[in-house]
């Protein structure tokens, strides 16, 4: 049997579901299905990329690696890269969304990797929310405005620094500092993470730091906001306009 073959039938399994089940999912035949199964046929490449966007895995995995050997832990090693399994469901095969708590934050970056560990994380879900592999972390000061102390920021795991888009939020999971939220920036091998609350000054880490990258998905606040809190945030989004105001002001006298 081939690899592509028993994946599929492997990440069907992962799903619950039965070869008729998949087969309407996907929205193919399911004498198909188990052809591709059995490896009595191959998948066309469009085939494959209807696939590996369901599992939310690389299509060179999906043909290359054999995934059944990765069954008792939540992720493959390709490289330096972890791959998680987006196999977390509810009853209704729908995805679930795990939680790390504030409790759980603190010992993070030693469990991630260990199933125990990820498997006892509170889950939820929102009806909302794309497919993927998702993960929801705390917020940890006022760095973030308006994200506060007590908020939560869902994350859609991606496969690495590679992936980051300039100027957009992640949560990163790094070596020396923990789990962080920042607006992220790429400058050669580093990134620079900024703060939204412009008294924080930006600052450098190395992308061998990172062991995790989660793109922001959506934030879920747990206390109302205030209206000082809210009001802060206006003054501060005036000192930083100022300030780009200033600096515009002095290139146009510089260039004249």
């Amino acid at each position: 049997m081939s690899k592509i073959a028993k994946n599929i039938a492997h990440l069907r399994k992962l799903r619950k579901f039965t070869q008729e089940q998949f087969s309407d999912e996907i929205g193919i035949k399911k004498s198909r299905l188990g052809a591709y199964e059995e490896s009595r046929s191959s998948p066309p490449i469009e085939m494959l990329i209807k696939l590996a966007d369901y599992f939310n895995l690389p299509i060179d995995i999906l043909v290359r690696r054999d995934l059944t050997l990765s069954q008792d832990i939540p992720f493959i090693e390709v490289g330096a890269q972890r791959v998680l399994f987006p196999i977390a469901v509810d009853e209704s095969n729908q995805d679930l969304i795990e939680v790390v708590g504030i409790k759980a934050s603190a010992g993070y970056t030693e469990g991630y990797g260990d199933p125990e560990f990820i498997e006892e994380l509170p889950k939820m879900k929102l009806p909302f929310m794309p497919s993927g592999k998702f993960r929801a972390f705390p917020i940890k000061g006022d760095s973030m405005l308006p994200l506060r102390e007590g908020a939560f920021v869902v994350g859609r795991f991606v496969e690495g620094t590679q992936q980051i888009v300039a100027g957009n939020t992640y949560i990163l999971v790094t070596l020396s500092d923990g789990i962080v939220y920042k607006r992220v920036y790429k400058e050669g091998e580093e990134l620079v993470l900024h703060s939204d609350n412009s008294f924080y000054r930006p600052y450098t880490i190395s992308v061998t730091d990172v062991v995790e990258v989660w793109e922001f998905t959506c934030s879920i606040n747990t206390k109302e906001f205030e209206q000082e809190t809210i009001e802060n945030r206006a003054i501060l989004q005036a000192i930083k306009e100022l300030k780009e105001d200033v600096l515009l002001l002095k290139r146009s006298s510089s260039e004249g």
